[in-house]
């Protein structure tokens, strides 16, 4: 079953956001994440929530989708964003 990586990131460093994702994306791709939002224009339907940028990654199922976020080179990439934005990240199980 396909598990998402849902990701709210509030970036206060633009510049040493990049470098993260310069470091981030590719460590997706080699562990078989594809990336689905990255970033687009967001509105609000409903509710009182007020995303700033918005990721979504879809995996294999959730085991792979951990083993990347654990993952030694996204752990380092992880490193780099703690000193760019602040985020809120969830992983749902999908169809």
């Amino acid at each position: 079953m396909r598990a998402y990586v849902i990701i709210d990131i509030d970036v206060f460093d633009p510049l040493a956001y990049e470098e993260y994702k310069k470091a981030g994306a590719p460590t997706i791709l080699a562990h078989g994440g594809k990336p689905l939002v990255r970033g687009g224009k967001t509105e609000v339907l409903e509710g009182n929530w007020q995303p700033k940028r918005m990721v979504m990654l879809e995996f294999k199922g959730m085991e792979e989708a951990k083993l990347w976020w654990n993952s030694a080179e996204y752990t380092k990439a992880k490193k780099l964003r703690h000193k760019a934005a602040q985020a809120n990240v969830i992983l749902v199980e999908g169809l």
